[in-house]
């Protein structure tokens, strides 16, 4: 009997389906032996799941078939045909479903991943490796409650009317590795022509992203902060006192004075003119009251929660859309989360007042306005929630309806959803806003305070957020006057300020950048015009933060993000070189648009992927071009002695300084760990053999640092002289003479080759002076401290006498931040400390633990 075969995107999907579906097709019993071939089946149906990617498109080969070289012949690299592998980690899940797939048995399959772009690409991917061929159907779902699972089972869709979506994502992951393979590829080429391997990672969504961080960087370092006044009065009236800010009611915006404001007062001099004619005077008070109404803000999209559990709470775009996850998926208390709507299908009133309903039945403190909304028959059709022109593939995010106990973080995030769902439904909130003007007319001179009051008079939406009838701070109350009562000055005083540069970026503002293609927008409709132009999607934004943030091309300090200097820098080469289209957001905003209109059927893949060709094409031009320049250009030499053969002077490379004399082999690198060396600076180190601590210097791990440098000639063991070369030489490094230890620093001793050396303990090493090799020609040195551990005198003699330390629970990696657990051993073959790991029991994450324990082992090198 022909059977269904069903392909989750996770397994706890996988669960779910199993459970939702058996009142249709029957109860599923679990199978399979191992974790990667468990899956769910009866004699109607099978259900199993991927774990997210399984498959990823193949890297290039060079001509000889092996591995590409980071070279510029070799590229652009661009395959006529991308061809796919399996993720190593999960190879065996991905034989697992395509045994399945392949069976006669099943002759119907059924994407059950989640119901977007990336869900659709991971589902296809599989059918390509695979090379399945059977009819597929689309089980599209907008929630994981079981109503929702077999309202979506009722309404299977045909495979082919996931094509433009299925394009879209194919186009969307070969644009990305097309232009990141190549970007990164030739931007490493250049950068590491002077030698060694400057790995340097570019895309079509991170650097744009990247751009916007910078600009604002740069504004910030170029800003020049101005002093300006204000003048603050306190006025007397009948009912009592308030204050007043003076202002210019003839301001208007400059741009030679961009930071102007009607309250703002430039010359000292004024400021004072003004406190001196308005002391002890009397003004004339006017004012102005009306009301003005607030609607409730519109429904969620992932963004725009994003942003505000980020202003909130301080989440990450990152953990909001993991929580968000986790409700969805888990829980089953919201929909679909990864969406760039705001809005709700017309059809969709009776499930909002169904989950209204079951908000109003459960024991969640919000319960009592969803009562107060049925009771007031709040839950009707608007066009400004219920839209089908304003919905795509899904719909806002709103609860389901199902309460269950949740985390202190994800029960924050549940009730933001729940509070905006609610809200939207109720009336206007109405404030009574006054604008009260306070005249003082002097000879020669008229001059006006401003005072702003705000009483909240009918709470309407507001209620729902637990807000009270009145003024929302004190601030903002205001004794009652007269019209053209008078007001009497009682005191007056000038406020010294400074301008203040532009903020850096938040994930809130960050990702209201992103979602307008650079454009910070604070207007909700205009940026939901610009939506369609943003930089990635509402699911994918999370990902671009966090991986600047991995690559060392963004800090996060507190709330904040700004540009590295490293980020700043790959702004300035890609400048230097050209590529604005790299750097531009709106350029890859259009692009985004372009995927969209595709997923619409609006636009062809094969349009699409000829302009991303054409750019990748360009980049790598562009980038080869400059290399050529640079490496090609003349320089002037050198006026310095040869420090090996007394030569005149020194020729000057792109990449070099060297010596011109042919016989002569003195050469030394113009850059020294990521800091350019000018001609001054090697001036002083050829001639002296030492330069002065400098600031710029890069380490491998990316942070800055500062030493001095000296310029030293190796010597071999029969005292021969061999390449220059040069060192760093730390501020605070201890310079031990072996004479000047004493033997109440002996700590110990070691035996090696018939010899005894000794072992000493000072302020910042531990030390062996006699145990002499080329590599440690003054003798092996152990620092105190190891990955922030401080290297006990215990610990330090039982790794030089060639044993392991007790578990040390306290390393930190340098690259990863987070702690580890090893053994410390002392590799006397290669002269440094080194690590032994404790046994682990290795499952679905071994691979991935042995790559943490290869990280943190190269961070003690």
């Amino acid at each position: 009997m022909a059977k269904t075969l069903i392909i989750a995107e996770k397994p706890s999907v996988a669960t779910d389906l199993s459970r939702a579906l058996a009142p249709k097709l029957g109860k599923f019993e679990k199978k399979g032996k191992t974790r990667d071939s468990q899956y769910f089946v009866n004699e109607h149906a099978a259900i199993t799941s991927a774990v997210g990617h399984l498959v990823e498109l193949k890297m290039p080969t060079g001509p000889n078939g092996k591995n590409l070289p980071w070279k510029f012949d070799v590229l652009p690299a661009i395959p006529s045909t991308f061809e796919l592998q399996p993720i190593e980690q999960s190879e065996a899940r991905l034989k697992h479903i395509l045994g399945l797939a392949k069976k006669k048995e099943y002759d119907l399959i059924i994407n059950a991943c989640d119901a977007g772009r990336e869900g659709e690409l991971i589902f296809q991917y599989i059918m390509d490796i695979g090379k399945i061929d059977k009819p597929v159907k689309r089980l599209w779902m907008q929630s994981m409650t079981t109503k929702s699972i077999q309202e979506a089972w009722d309404k299977l869709r045909d495979g082919k009317e996931m094509e433009n979506l299925r394009d879209a994502a194919k186009c969307r992951s070969e644009s990305d590795w097309l232009v990141g393979l190549n970007s990164t590829r030739a931007l490493t080429c250049f950068r590491s022509r002077h030698g060694g391997f400057n790995i340097t990672a570019a895309g079509r969504v991170q650097t744009p992203t990247l751009a916007i961080l910078a600009k604002r960087e740069r504004e910030i370092q170029a800003f020049v902060s101005e002093p300006y006044n204000e003048v603050h009065a306190t006025f007397d009236v009948k009912a009592g006192q308030y204050d007043g800010k003076w202002i210019d009611l003839n301001f208007q915006k400059s741009e030679s004075q961009p930071h102007g404001r009607a309250e703002r007062i430039w010359k000292q001099e004024d400021a004072d003119a003004i406190i001196a004619r308005c002391t002890g005077q009397t003004g004339s008070v006017s004012e102005e009251t009306k009301p003005q109404k607030q609607i409730a803000p519109q429904l969620y999209d992932l963004t725009t929660l994003q942003r505000e559990a980020s202003s909130r709470f301080g989440f990450s775009a990152r953990r909001t859309l993991q929580l968000a996850q986790a409700l969805y998926e888990r829980h089953k208390m919201l929909t679909y989360p990864r969406t760039d709507s705001r809005y709700l299908p017309e059809d969709y009133l009776p499930n909002v007042q169904t989950t209204v309903e079951d908000i109003k039945k459960s024991s969640h403190p919000l319960s009592q306005w969803a009562d107060d909304a049925l009771k007031k028959n709040l839950i009707r059709f608007d066009k400004r929630v219920f839209n089908n022109a304003k919905v795509s593939d899904h719909f806002a995010i709103i609860p389901t309806g199902r309460v269950v106990k949740l985390s202190d973080e994800e029960a924050k995030l549940y009730d933001l959803v729940t509070k905006r769902f609610l809200a939207v439904f109720y009336p206007h909130a109405v404030f009574e806003v006054t604008k009260r003007l306070t005249t003082i007319t002097t000879p020669g001179a008229t001059d006006t305070f401003r005072t702003d009051g705000k009483v909240l008079v009918e709470l309407g939406w507001l209620a729902v957020y637990g807000r009270s009838l009145g003024v929302a701070a004190g601030k903002d109350e205001l004794v009652p006057v007269e019209q053209d009562e008078a007001a009497k000055v009682s005191e007056i005083h000038r406020e010294d300020k400074q301008t203040n540069p532009p903020a850096r970026y938040s994930e809130a503002t960050l990702l209201s950048a992103m979602e307008g293609a650079g454009k910070l927008l604070d207007d909700d409709e205009l940026r939901e015009a610009m939506s369609e132009r943003g930089l990635g999607t509402p699911a994918t934004r999370a990902n671009i933060i966090e991986g600047l943030i991995r690559q060392k091309y963004v800090a996060r300090e507190a709330r904040e993000l700004y540009a590295s200097g490293k980020g700043l820098r790959l702004i300035d080469l890609l400048e230097e070189m050209k590529i604005d289209p790299l750097i531009s957001p709106s350029m890859t905003g259009d692009w985004e648009a372009k995927l969209r209109q595709m997923e619409q059927g609006q636009l062809s893949r094969d349009v699409f992927m000829k302009e991303i060709v054409d750019f990748t094409e360009d980049v790598v031009g562009r980038a080869r071009k400059h290399m050529d320049a640079m490496v090609n250009r003349s320089f002037p030499d050198l006026d310095c002695t040869c420090p090996n053969c007394g030569a005149e002077s020194l020729r000057t490379t792109d990449a070099t300084y060297e010596c011109r004399n042919p016989e002569c082999k003195f050469k030394i690198s113009k850059y020294i760990a990521g800091k350019e060396l000018t001609p001054d600076q090697a001036k002083t180190l050829f001639t002296s053999k030492f330069l002065e601590e400098q600031d710029g210097f890069m380490s491998r791990f990316n942070k800055p640092f500062s030493a001095a440098l000296e310029l030293k000639q190796d010597v071999s063991k029969t005292g021969k002289l061999g390449k220059w070369k040069t060192g760093f030489v730390f501020p605070g490094d201890e310079e031990i003479n072996i004479e000047d230890l004493t033997d109440d620093q002996v700590v110990g001793t070691i035996e090696h080759e018939g010899d005894t050396h000794k072992i000493y303990e000072t302020e910042k090493a531990y030390i062996l002076p006699t145990y002499k090799t080329d590599k440690n020609p003054d003798g092996i040195r152990v620092s105190r401290r190891l990955l922030s551990h401080e290297i006990t005198r215990e610990e330090a003699l039982t790794i030089l006498k060639g044993e392991k330390t007790a578990k040390i629970d306290d390393f930190v990696s340098n690259r990863t931040k987070r702690k580890f657990t090893a053994f410390l051993l002392y590799d006397f073959k290669e002269e440094r400390p080194t690590f032994e790991f404790p046994p682990r029991k290795f499952g679905k994450k071994g691979a991935k633990k042995t790559a943490e324990k290869k990280e943190e082992t190269k961070d003690a090198e």
